[in-house]
């Protein structure tokens, strides 16, 4: 089953991908290094999440914006390589949650992107990961999350 199959399969439609916010590329590539900018979580009912985890977020509610923000990952993989099945291997994810100093429950909010890139990519969404907590986001964000890929060659 194919990436794209697979998110079909989850009931899942990616979102269109927005410009970036700064004088910043969304994605660069090196070599068949595929380097992704941060992601936030997409908008609710049309208002972007605001809040910090440990005190307008738990950990279940952190886990689904995770979740989220993966989504506009992927979406931006797709926007920069035309299709998923260019991806061989999500080598790196990288999140950053924007919490209070007792909230301790990093790893459990960010296993939502984790999640989703293994139930997408499968065996290839296995990936290595850091998760740090910070005492503020841009525009309020709740939380980001990045990633490095290693892609297959456009066929040409």
């Amino acid at each position: 089953m194919t990436p794209e199959q697979r998110l079909q399969a989850l009931g899942l439609e990616l979102p269109s991908g927005g410009a970036p916010a700064g004088n910043y590329a969304a994605a660069v590539q090196a070599g068949d290094l595929l380097f992704l900018s941060g992601k936030a979580p997409l908008a609710i009912a049309g208002e972007s999440p605001k809040g910090r985890l440990g005190e307008q977020y738990d950990a279940e509610q952190g886990y689904a914006l995770a979740r989220s923000a993966c989504l506009a990952l992927i979406a931006a993989i797709k926007a920069e390589l035309g299709s998923l099945d260019r991806v061989l291997r999500i080598v790196e994810l990288h999140g950053s949650i924007n919490s209070t100093p007792e909230f301790e429950e990093h790893a459990e909010v960010l296993d939502g992107a984790s999640d989703l890139l293994v139930a997408v990519f499968g065996p290839a969404g296995v990936h290595a990961r850091s998760v740090i907590g910070v005492a503020s986001l841009r525009k309020g964000v709740p939380l980001t999350v990045k990633a490095t890929l290693q892609i297959r060659a456009a066929a040409h």
